[in-house]
């Protein structure tokens, strides 16, 4: 979804990968970041918070009028129907990223 908005340019592809990953491990409840992710990906937890909190403003306030080819996509099961995932209380996740 990032790709449809121009105030993602600026991030680099491996800082933003690394946020959205953390943001779906979040999401999904599965573990937060661990000392090998930060050592692999080269980036702490910390330095991620300000983007995560992006992504999932962007996935919770998404405009749905136009530019639906990613979503529709995504929505399909051969994708899992990631694009229907339900985005986090914005409130929850500072308390999540916060104790990481």
């Amino acid at each position: 979804m990032t790709l449809q908005e121009y105030d993602y340019a600026q991030e680099s592809p491996s800082k933003l990968a690394a946020s959205c990953l953390l943001l779906a491990l979040t999401m999904k409840d599965l573990g937060g970041w661990t000392p090998t992710l930060e050592y692999y990906s080269g980036y702490r937890s910390q330095d991620l918070h300000p983007l995560v909190k992006r992504l999932n403003f962007l996935l919770t306030y998404q405009p749905h009028d136009k530019l639906k080819a990613v979503r529709t996509k995504y929505s399909h099961r051969v994708f899992f129907e990631v694009a229907k995932v339900t985005p986090m209380d914005m409130l929850k996740l500072e308390e999540i990223l916060k104790s990481c």
